[in-house]
């Protein structure tokens, strides 16, 4: 597919290195729009050949008929991701092997799938059919994501049709839920129903995945492209760390509308997005973020796949060039200048119990490090149904939002939550903590991480009960350097890696201080900091975690915040 030919900002600063662009070379870049569309690497040649969309009549009329060992593997590693499938890891096979062996050797023949939560929005009858897949399909496993996803494992490409055919049933899908494609909208769990909301997103969401998502010229994208939309003041949907994100916000002239953020990703060169400086109309948005998707695609790097992110681009061109060619080259119009929103005053996690503008209640929960089962999601939908509901939200979080509960029946609803795990008023570490898939399953991963970062938890409310925490100190536990459970942008990071204790490796982690997004304790966001030679076991969490939590409850002045006292204490007092 060749392109189609289309008609001084105040940002969030990050404390460490941003991404910088890449160096000048004498060899393209890759960029469609500059260098043309001659495909640079092996990744380009199969994603021009075929970008994945037209996979899905083969795993429907082929490989689910003729079994794991009928597919080709170009489709295998990479356009099954397009439909959110990819092979999980080999269990068995340690830590240390991870960057040693080939795909071929890690995977098994049993594929994670991602279930596309667009907005995080759910009815009880979409929840118990993914309960059902859960449990005919994919041994009872369901994880709730920090993108609003849940993700099924044990998954055979024999059941893949029918588990398709049910979910499409209720209006669910899985397309391009992975791949170099546009990922799943995050949108804010309270979307139409918090009294204090700015603008409910849900109408540009729509929007956005109804015109966009499965078009063939938005399929073959340099890398992943990651989308982020609220209304609400809490800033609920971790915006600086998409590659476009729209704000809620009031302009002091043109009303309601949004901020608009671009170029933010984590990763191995983490970099926080920036705000171009305008104002975008509700009815702009969907234009805007397809003017935003379509730079990425025509000026992205494509040579280079650890270079090939927007935040790269954005790097090189800052946000004045950013946004000229985005209003000269893919909008009808120049955008108005806007205001930024306000620091967030209530956390975006929304767990507890809450009133909405109808005067009904919703009730975020927890499940630890986002786990759940099929049979508990099962029991769910119809707890929230016994309570007079039909709706619920995912979140960034890995939280549930139950949506729609009359006032008298929420201590009876709040009761059938505990008995599933699922509490609306955790211990400060239970709420504050996620993890990524980790060894259990993913093939990149080196460490566990649910297990351990559960475990840890369990063992901080034992060792810290009674310790008032003046807030919750968020602990995220990833199980590579991917960051995909945003080690950087926690006050306690924690990156899997090997690391050596009296001359032996071992699984552990690399330590991240004092990172954050934008929340009521920080105005702006920022990336934690590290320590030299500061590394923690993987069965050292609690210990590690309740050592430096008492020695800044020592330390801290006044009403500093965790995160302020882990960037100007002494590498002595992190140890």
């Amino acid at each position: 597919m060749s392109p189609e030919p289309t008609a001084a900002v105040r940002g969030a600063r990050p404390t460490t290195d941003r991404a910088r662009p890449p160096r000048p070379s004498s060899k393209p870049n890759g960029q469609w729009k500059i260098d043309g569309t001659a495909p640079l690497n092996g990744n380009e040649e199969w994603k021009q050949v075929d970008n994945g969309l037209s996979v899905r009549e083969r795993i429907e009329q082929v490989y689910s008929k003729g079994g794991f060992s009928s597919i080709d593997p170009t489709d295998l590693h990479g356009r099954f991701r397009v439909w959110g499938l990819y092979t999980q890891r080999k269990p068995g096979i340690d830590g240390g092997r991870t960057a040693t062996l080939t795909p071929e050797e890690l995977e098994d023949e049993y594929f994670m799938l991602r279930v596309r939560i667009d907005g995080g929005q759910l009815t009880t009858e979409q929840l118990r059919v993914i309960a059902g897949i859960s449990v005919d399909f994919a041994r009872d496993t369901a994880d709730v994501t920090d993108r609003q996803n849940i993700q099924l494992h044990w998954v055979r490409v024999e059941d893949v049709p029918e588990i398709w055919r049910r979910l499409e049933a209720v209006g669910l899908q899985t397309t391009e839920a992975c791949g170099d494609v546009p990922r799943v909208v995050l949108g804010s769990p309270v979307a139409g129903i918090a009294a204090d909301e700015i603008i409910d997103p849900t109408p540009q969401i729509d929007e956005i995945t109804d015109r966009f998502i499965g078009d063939p010229e938005l399929a073959n994208l340099p890398r992943k492209f990651k989308t982020a939309i609220t209304g609400h003041p809490s800033q609920d949907v971790v915006h600086e760390i998409n590659d476009v994100a729209f704000v809620g916000v009031v302009h002091p002239e043109l009303g309601v509308g949004y901020d608009l953020w671009v170029g933010g990703a984590l990763s191995t060169t983490p970099r926080l997005g920036e705000r171009l400086g305008v104002f975008v109309a509700p009815e702009l948005v969907a234009d805007v973020w397809h003017g935003v998707t379509r730079i990425f695609r025509d000026y992205g790097y494509r040579r280079l796949r650890n270079k090939a992110r927007l935040k790269f681009l954005l790097a090189e061109w800052g946000t004045e060039k950013f946004r000229r060619i985005l209003e000269t080259e893919y909008l009808e119009a120049a955008l108005p200048d806007g205001p930024a929103a306000p620091q967030p005053t209530s956390p975006g996690d929304h767990v507890g119990i809450h009133r909405q503008k109808d005067g009904r209640f919703y009730v975020g929960v927890t499940p630890l490090v986002g786990r759940i089962s099929g049979p508990s999601l099962a029991k769910l939908s119809d707890l929230i149904e016994e309570h007079g509901s039909a709706r619920l939200r995912t979140t960034p979080h890995q939280k549930l939002v139950i949506l729609d509960i009359p006032e008298d029946r929420v201590p009876s609803l709040i009761a059938g939550l505990d008995a599933l795990g699922l509490s609306s008023r955790p211990d400060l570490f239970r709420r504050s903590t996620i993890a990524c898939t980790g060894i259990e399953f993913c093939k990149l991963a080196i460490v566990e991480t649910k297990v351990n970062a559960a475990a840890a938890v369990e063992q901080l409310e034992e060792r810290l009960a009674g310790i008032d925490l003046p807030h919750p100190i968020s602990l995220h536990v990833n199980g590579c350097p991917n960051s995909c459970a945003r080690i950087q942008t926690a006050d306690i990071g924690l990156k899997g890696q090997l690391v050596t204790i009296d001359g032996e490796q071992v699984p552990g982690y690399q330590v991240h201080l004092g990172g954050g997004l934008a929340s009521p304790l920080r105005e702006e966001a920022g990336l934690g900091r590290t320590v030299r030679g500061l590394k923690v076991t993987a069965d050292g969490i609690a210990d590690y975690t309740e050592r430096v939590v008492r020695r800044f409850l020592a330390d801290r002045e006044a009403d500093e915040t965790f995160a302020v006292w882990a960037h100007r204490a002494d590498e002595e007092a992190l140890q």
